[in-house]
């Protein structure tokens, strides 16, 4: 069985008491800030190795390994196999700054997006400018309603309800 799935096995299961699941959770995020504070530290280093060696390096098991790297997949340059990854799989941390950071807008990981050592990576203004794109994708902006007696948009100078507003 490939490690994605025995993650979500764990983390995902409904059968967990609520207060177990919650602690896990809260656990899990604390380790994921202390991975990202040491990433930001170094933004342009890509960090490589096999699941194993970087559950090592930065002192967590390899599931706990799996779901930081399930995470972050989607902010990276080049993805990783997570789906069909084991211990001894190859991996890499390079991610993209402004995807991460957007993601973690998305996510709404206030501990994340909010960590000082964005602050080294992007000015204030910056970091401003991609939280209001990223909460803007998600905004569906619907088209102004035309009114029954505005003009039709076909240009033909009728009002709508005598032109396209018809009912045939």
């Amino acid at each position: 069985m490939a490690l994605l799935q025995d993650w979500q096995a764990i983390a995902y299961n409904r059968e967990t008491d609520k207060n177990e699941l919650q602690k896990f959770w809260q656990d899990y995020f604390l380790v994921e800030k202390g991975i990202y504070e040491k990433l930001l530290t170094n933004p342009n280093e890509v960090v490589k190795g096999t699941v194993k060696e970087l559950a090592d390096r930065y002192k967590i098991d390899v599931m706990t390994m799996t779901g930081f790297l399930d995470g972050i997949n989607d902010s990276l340059k080049v993805p990783n196999p997570i789906e069909t990854m084991t211990e001894d799989t190859e991996v890499n941390l390079g991610f993209d700054k402004e995807k991460l950071y957007k993601n973690m807008v998305d996510a709404k990981a206030d501990w994340l997006y909010n960590l000082p050592e964005w602050d080294l990576i992007f000015s204030a203004e910056k970091k401003k400018a991609l939280y209001l794109e990223q909460k803007k994708s998600g905004t569906i902006v619907k088209p102004k309603k035309i009114g029954r007696n505005d003009p039709c948009p076909c240009g033909s100078g009728k009002k709508y309800k005598y032109c396209h507003g018809r009912n045939k």
